[in-house]
C-alpha cells in the first residue's frame, strides 16, 4: 500500500472502532485481521475460516458504513484467509462483489513499478481519500465524578467512588445498587474517567454485563478463551454495569466468578452496579452473591428535592437554556421519579420555548408539562399530608388530631384538610375522622376557610409566625412531592 492508502486504512479502522465498540474491534479487527485498500477494493484478511465467516456475517454492514464515512461510498469488499499475514493465495480470496473490473484489478499487485488498471485509477480520482474532509465521528462522552450532583441519598456512594479512585484496591469489590436513573452508571463512568486520568499506567476496563457475555461467547466459539482471560483478568480496574443481566446465564456466571477470584487475589479493584442488592440477586448463585457482598455495598436512593433541584440546574446549564429559578423549583418538586424524567421535562420546555418564540416562564411550564406531571404524580395519602404539614411548620403529629382550638393548631389542621381534599380521593368523613374524629361538616368548613384566605390574600398563623397562604401551600406541596 502507498502512504495515502495506509492513512485511509487508519481512518477506516478508527471509524470502524467507533461503530462496533473498541472492545469488539480489538477482539475481531486487532493484529490478527488485516485491512488493505488499493484505491479500488478493500481486502479483509482473517487468520482463520471461522474469523472470516464471523466478520463477514456480523460486521459486513459496519465495514460498509465505515467505508461510506471515509471514502464517500462503499468500495468492493473481498474477504480472504490470511494465514501467513501476507496477501495469501488467490484461491482463498472471496470477492464480496463480483461485478466490476475493480474486483479483478484489485487482485493485481499495486506496489512500486506496477501500474494500476485504468478503472482503478479512474475510481481513485473520482473518489479521493476523504479522511481529511470527512465529518469527525462523535465519540461517546463518559460522565465525570465532578458533574455528579450529591445529596443525602447518594453521599456514601460518591464518597466511596472517590476513595477507590484515589486508592484502588482498598474497597474491593464496590457495588452500587438502586432503581433506574439514580446515578449508578454516572458513577461507573466517572470512576472509569478519573481512574484513567489519575492512574494512566493502570489498565481500566468498563463494560456492561451484556458486553462481557457477548465477548465471552465469541471467545468460546472462536477458541479464543486464553486471550479473553488474559484481557479481563489482567486489568487493574474492572467496572461492570447491569449485573442482573447475568441471571440465567450459567456459563458466563462461572467465567465471571473465576475472573472476580483472580482479580481479588491480585488486589485489583472491582466495581459493580445492579438494580438490586446482592441478597436480591439470589439467581446468580451463592458463590457470586457472597463475593459481591464481601466488599462495600452502597444503595442509592431516588434523589430528594434538593438533589433534584441541583440536577435540574446542572442540566439547564449543559443544555444552555435559561430556566428561571421558580421554574427549576417547579420541575424539581413535581417530577419526583428519576433524573431522566427531569431531562425530558427540560427538553420539552426548550422545544416549547423555541416553538412559541417566548422565554421559559412558570405559566408556560405548567401548561407544557401538565401531562408529564399527571403521569408521574405519586399517590398521596392522609398520613403523608400530616407528616408534611408537621415537618414544615414544626408541630407534633398528635396536635393535628387533638381537640385544640388555638390558631397554632387549628390553622395547620385546616390547611391539612384542604390539602387532603386536593391531593387525595378520601371522603369527607374519612378526612374528618383522620384529623381528630371530626365530622364531615368540619372538613367542608376548613376548605371554605382556606379558600377564603386564598381569595383575599389573608395570612395564616403557622409555626409562630404569619404565612402568606400561597407560600404555605407551596412549601407543604414541595415537601409532599419530595417524598
Amino acid at each position: 500500500m502507498t502512504k495515502d492508502d495506509k492513512e485511509i486504512v487508519s481512518a477506516l479502522r478508527a471509524s470502524l472502532a467507533d461503530k462496533v465498540g473498541q472492545d469488539r474491534f480489538d477482539l475481531w479487527f486487532g493484529a490478527a485481521t488485516r485491512l488493505d485498500f488499493d484505491g479500488c477494493a478493500l481486502r479483509i484478511g482473517a487468520p482463520s475460516r471461522f474469523f472470516l465467516e464471523w466478520i463477514r456475517t456480523n460486521f459486513r454492514r459496519h465495514i460498509e458504513d465505515a467505508c461510506r464515512e471515509v471514502f464517500g461510498k462503499s468500495p468492493s469488499l473481498e474477504f480472504h484467509i490470511d494465514d501467513a499475514g501476507s496477501d495469501g493465495d488467490e484461491d482463498s480470496t472471496q470477492p464480496d462483489q463480483t461485478d466490476s473490473e475493480c474486483a479483478t484489478a484489485s487482485r493485481k499487485p499495486c506496489g512500486n513499478g506496477v501500474k494500476r488498471s485504468t478503472a482503478c485509477s479512474k475510481q481513485r480520482h473520482a473518489n479521493p481519500p476523504l479522511h481529511a474532509a470527512a465529518p469527525a465521528t462523535t465519540r461517546r462522552r463518559f460522565a465525570s465524578l465532578d458533574t455528579f450532583v450529591t445529596g443525602e441519598t447518594n453521599r456514601l456512594a460518591i464518597t466511596s467512588a472517590r476513595m477507590i479512585v484515589n486508592r484502588p484496591g482498598q474497597l474491593t469489590p464496590l457495588m452500587f445498587h438502586g432503581s433506574t436513573s439514580v446515578g449508578k452508571t454516572h458513577l461507573l463512568e466517572g470512576i472509569w474517567s478519573a481512574a484513567r486520568k489519575l492512574h494512566n499506567r493502570t489498565s481500566t476496563l468498563y463494560l456492561s454485563a451484556e458486553q462481557f457475555t457477548s465477548y465471552f461467547l465469541e471467545a468460546l466459539r472462536g477458541s479464543g478463551l486464553p486471550s479473553f482471560r488474559r484481557k479481563y483478568r489482567g486489568v487493574g480496574v474492572l467496572i461492570l454495569d447491569d449485573l442482573q443481566f447475568f441471571v440465567g446465564k450459567r456459563a458466563t456466571q462461572i467465567e465471571l466468578l473465576h475472573t472476580i477470584d483472580g482479580l481479588l487475589r491480585d488486589g485489583r479493584q472491582l466495581v459493580f452496579a445492579a438494580d438490586r442488592s446482592p441478597a436480591e440477586l439470589a439467581e446468580l448463585g451463592p458463590e457470586l452473591t457472597t463475593r459481591l457482598s464481601s466488599g462495600l455495598v452502597c444503595r442509592i436512593e431516588p434523589p430528594d428535592y434538593a438533589t433534584r433541584l441541583g440536577i435540574v440546574a446542572q442540566m439547564a446549564r449543559r443544555m444552555k437554556i435559561d430556566v428561571p429559578p421558580e421554574v427549576q423549583q417547579y420541575v424539581a418538586s413535581r417530577l419526583t421519579n428519576h433524573a431522566r424524567e427531569l431531562s425530558g421535562a427540560l427538553c420539552r420546555l426548550q422545544a416549547t420555548g423555541e416553538a412559541l418564540g417566548r422565554p421559559i416562564s412558570l405559566k408556560m411550564s405548567e401548561e407544557a408539562l401538565a401531562d408529564l406531571i399527571r403521569g408521574s404524580a405519586r399517590v398521596v395519602r392522609l398520613p403523608d399530608i400530616e407528616k408534611a404539614v408537621c415537618e414544615v411548620f414544626g408541630i407534633e403529629p398528635s396536635s393535628l388530631q387533638s381537640g385544640g382550638r388555638g390558631k397554632r393548631v387549628s390553622h395547620p389542621r385546616m390547611l391539612a384538610m384542604w390539602l387532603a381534599r386536593k391531593h387525595t380521593r378520601a371522603a369527607l368523613s374519612e378526612i374528618g375522622h383522620f384529623f381528630g374524629r371530626r365530622s364531615h361538616s368540619t372538613v367542608v368548613s376548613a376548605q371554605k376557610r382556606v379558600d377564603g384566605w386564598m381569595a383575599s390574600g389573608s395570612p395564616m398563623d403557622l409555626a409562630e409566625r404569619r404565612w402568606p397562604v400561597d407560600d404555605a401551600i407551596r412549601q407543604v406541596e414541595c415537601r409532599l412531592t419530595a417524598g
